[in-house]
């Protein structure tokens, strides 16, 4: 009998971090500047390990090259999401990401960046940087040079709920008070445009990456277009949120018994509210906010019960 494989995060230190991981979710995190928490990830820059059963103290990057039956035989070779909860207690550095084809060749073959976000929680008033308002390359690199990021830069207000799609190319930055999942293709490149002039603990400003941000950047920007539908079943309401190249995002919520089934390669689960229980086969799961487990190939006919809000993927 497959069993659902429960996941150790693994936790980044920013400069923009805060508490609100340990505040929200308990977690055990570093420092009071914790930004990141690497929650299913098999990037070399922070794998996680799962806490259960058969496979328990091995990384999703040891399943992925030795257990390729886990993951349905998914081609590739390197496991293809990272799912991350990001505090942001202060504005993120503005950025893009390149796609596939720019990563492999200029980050030593590195996947692209596409990604999304689902907003857990932001202060009142919260917004972020989605996108920008230059026509041409020239009217970009002026408005750069000249440091007009009022001009350049497009904010967008948010509210706990919203979702956003950000394909590589796109301008973006999460900003103050903002607390976030983000679903991804497993990759660590970032190309940092504008870091309002800030410096780290000894002084030093951060890199920017302005020729690679020019090279990949839309211009002129253009909003993803995806369509949100709903469906409501027995015990449970499924927002699918994106269903796009890289990962088809839904939102899970539970209220009562449901019934499910397992028949993608494999999907990625965050608990984000509640508790309940996963039951399979004759074995229970107890599920409460903070977790985070993979459902391998094969997992079949499954139930929750319980009040959970769940934000599921699979690539």
């Amino acid at each position: 009998m497959s069993e659902p494989l429960f996941l150790e995060p693994v936790f980044k230190e920013k400069i923009w971090g805060g508490t609100a991981l340990r505040d929200q979710f308990g977690y055990n995190i570093p420092s009071d500047h914790t930004g990141e928490c690497w929650a299913i990830s098999g990037h070399p820059h922070g794998p996680s390990t799962v806490k259960n059963g058969e496979y328990a103290g091995k990384t999703i990057i040891e399943l992925w090259e030795h257990q390729p039956e886990l993951f349905g035989h998914y081609p590739g070779k390197v496991f293809p999401l990272l799912t991350k909860i990001l505090d942001a207690n202060r504005d993120l550095s503005v950025q893009v990401h390149p796609d596939d084809a720019y990563a492999h060749a200029n980050e030593n073959g590195e996947l692209g960046k596409t990604e999304c976000w689902y907003i857990i929680d932001c202060k009142e008033g919260a917004e972020l940087i989605y996108g920008h308002h230059a026509r041409s390359k020239e009217e970009f690199m002026g408005w750069v040079e000249e440091g007009k990021w009022d001009s350049l830069l497009r904010k967008v207000p948010i509210h706990p709920g919203d979702f956003f799609y950000v394909p590589s190319g796109t301008i973006h930055a999460l900003c103050e008070g903002t607390l976030v999942l983000e679903t991804q293709q497993s990759s660590d490149t970032t190309y940092r445009v504008y870091d309002y002039d800030r410096t780290d603990d000894q002084g030093n400003k951060r890199e920017l990456h302005l020729q690679k941000a020019i090279d990949v950047t839309m211009i002129p920007h253009r909003d993803a277009e995806v369509r949100q539908e709903t469906e409501e079943k027995p015990g449970v309401v499924i927002t699918a949120f994106a269903k796009e190249q890289f990962f088809s995002v839904y939102k899970w919520d539970v209220s009562g018994q449901a019934a499910f089934t397992q028949n993608e390669p494999f999907q990625l689960v965050s608990v984000l509210n509640g508790t309940g229980t996963l039951k399979t086969g004759g074995a229970s799961y107890p599920l409460e906010k903070g977790m985070h487990f993979l459902l391998p190939a094969g997992f079949g006919e499954f139930e929750m019960e319980g009040r959970l809000s769940m934000i599921v993927s699979h690539p």
